[in-house]
């Protein structure tokens, strides 16, 4: 899908769709006036990335990508020389490159899911530091899976307490690597996204098991611990046996973001010179594992759901070769940072979202 404005947004939303102006520097040179501002894209053949790439042409920039196969990027990982001269003179930089964390955490994995981020993201900085004319603004995806488990309190920028084990130990090297070294030209933000519904594998598997009358509720019980889940890198941390969370019976918060949200964020945070570092990039209207998949019923006419106790689901899960963290972690993120700019989120009802989506 294209991003389309919306006329009826407000003032803060309306900047934020707005098109470059003659007041916003994207040149390091005199002839800014004469060309388009520049922005590199990594990992752009994914469902975010696509979406990113065309709203990032509808707004004017002219683009460049970096990614793995050189049919669908202009330059790919394995030549940083020219990923350096790619990035060189760009106005803005987006990282969103990264294996799919829909998959088993098998050895082999892990390992893919790890260097796909922290060796891409140190490539870029490596490029960035090189630059004669480095990118004025780099934004880099990251997660609200950084946060813990949280059923008490949302977690924020400001006080939000970062969690434990595998995927976590992803997001913060992730984070480090990023913000590693000094910048001072670059303006750096990291995303961390919520679970973002669109068309992509996490609202297309649950809303495959809604079709198919499986979309009740998620709940947490008794299964055979395993170590998945453990801790990865230099500073892995939590347990080396992972024996699941305390039960939730469905009541697991589940934050998440419509992915029409997300380009506008990436768009207001274009505009936004004073947002930095962290940014949650999350639905203010957190809503629960239950009420999630009472949405999806709705949204694909299914008027029942069976729930999935934990040893059903992580017997689903080996057959779709998927983890049950997706929806049996508790994930309670608020974007106290975004709102207190001033920016609106359109999509913050799960249901029409989720009506809006599988239409």
């Amino acid at each position: 899908m294209s991003f389309q404005p919306d006329e009826t947004a407000s003032a803060n939303a309306r900047g934020a769709d707005a098109a470059p102006t003659a007041s916003t520097s994207y040149d390091n040179g005199a002839d800014a006036a004469a060309r388009a501002p520049v922005a590199a894209v990594a990992g752009a053949s994914g469902f975010i990335g696509g979406e990113v790439l065309n709203a990032l042409r509808s707004w004017g920039y002219t683009t460049r990508t970096i990614g793995r196969s050189p049919a669908r990027a202009d330059v790919t990982w394995d030549a940083p020389e020219a990923i350096a001269e790619l990035v060189d003179g760009c106005d803005l930089l987006i990282n969103l490159a990264g294996r799919s964390v829909g998959c088993r955490y098998t050895d082999a994995n892990r390992q893919e899911i790890w260097d796909s981020r922290i060796a891409t993201t140190r490539t870029l900085n490596d490029a960035v530091r090189a630059a004669s004319a480095p990118p004025r603004l780099w934004i880099n995806s990251s997660t609200a899976t950084i946060y813990r488990h949280a059923i008490d309190r949302p977690q924020t920028e400001t006080d939000g307490e970062l969690g434990e084990g595998f995927s976590v130990d992803i997001a913060k090297a992730w984070e480090k690597e990023f913000f590693a070294g000094s910048l001072p030209a670059t303006r750096r933000v990291a995303l961390r996204m919520a679970i973002v519904l669109g068309d992509g594998a996490a609202l297309n598997m649950l809303a495959t098991a809604a079709r198919f009358g499986a979309g009740g509720p998620q709940h947490e019980g008794r299964w055979f611990p395993h170590r998945r889940y453990r801790g990865i890198g230099p500073e892995a941390s939590g347990p080396t046996v992972w024996h699941g969370h305390p039960s939730t019976h469905g009541r697991q918060r589940f934050s998440w973001v419509h992915i029409d949200d997300v380009l506008r964020a990436i768009r207001f945070i274009d505009t936004h010179e004073d947002l930095d570092g962290p940014v949650n990039v999350s639905n203010p209207q957190v809503t629960d594992n239950a009420t999630l998949m009472k949405a999806l019923r709705t949204a694909v006419r299914m008027p029942f759901g069976i729930p999935a106790p934990r040893w059903l689901l992580e017997i689903g899960m080996i057959v779709l070769r998927q983890e049950s963290e997706l929806v049996l972690k508790s994930r309670w993120v608020l974007p106290e940072r975004l709102e207190a700019a001033g920016f609106d989120f359109r999509w913050t009802d799960i249901t029409a979202a989720a009506k809006h989506l599988l239409r």
